[in-house]
């Protein structure tokens, strides 16, 4: 009888998620107040180029992803994105990109660690890419500037019990 409990506990959960991605959402007609609507209040709102805003979204941990709404100066949405792509990650340039354009590319981090004797910030953002999972590692340094991009696999956390 587990089972049945169980699924009927999941299907109301994802049924709790129909804003998760923002899809009922339409470019050009919806408005920042639609998407805050539908999607709730974002992690982080950031200038847009040219004018407008872009409201961040992470679904991390467990999600995996990041989207972006992006509205125009009169606050009607242009785009919503899925950022933690790799379209969006080959643009980081290390010792070019500044923490200001992993913020514009990728939203806010799911972790950062700080290595004092580097010294450096590590900003962990999880990806989805199955069939397994990695996390993306961007290290910036104190003047802001990133150093380091790389993946690595996530390990089975059945390994360390």
């Amino acid at each position: 009888m587990r089972c049945p409990r169980l699924f009927l506990l999941v299907f109301a959960a994802l049924a709790g998620c129909a804003s998760y991605s923002g899809s009922s959402l339409t470019p050009g007609v919806s408005t920042e107040e639609d998407v805050v609507a539908e999607m709730g209040a974002p992690a982080l709102v950031r200038n847009a180029p040219g004018g407008g805003r872009v409201l961040w979204y992470p679904r991390l941990p467990f999600g995996r992803q990041s989207f972006a709404a992006t509205v125009d100066r009169s606050g009607t949405l242009v785009s919503i994105e899925q950022r933690l792509e790799p379209q969006f990650i080959s643009r980081l340039r290390p010792n070019q990109s500044t923490a200001d354009d992993v913020l514009d590319l990728l939203g806010p981090p799911n972790r950062v660690d700080v290595y004092p004797l580097m010294p450096r910030e590590v900003w962990e953002y999880q990806l989805r890419t199955p069939p397994e999972n990695m996390n993306l590692y961007v290290q910036i340094s104190p003047d802001r500037i990133v150093r380091e991009v790389y993946q690595l696999h996530e390990r089975p956390k059945f390994l360390f019990r």
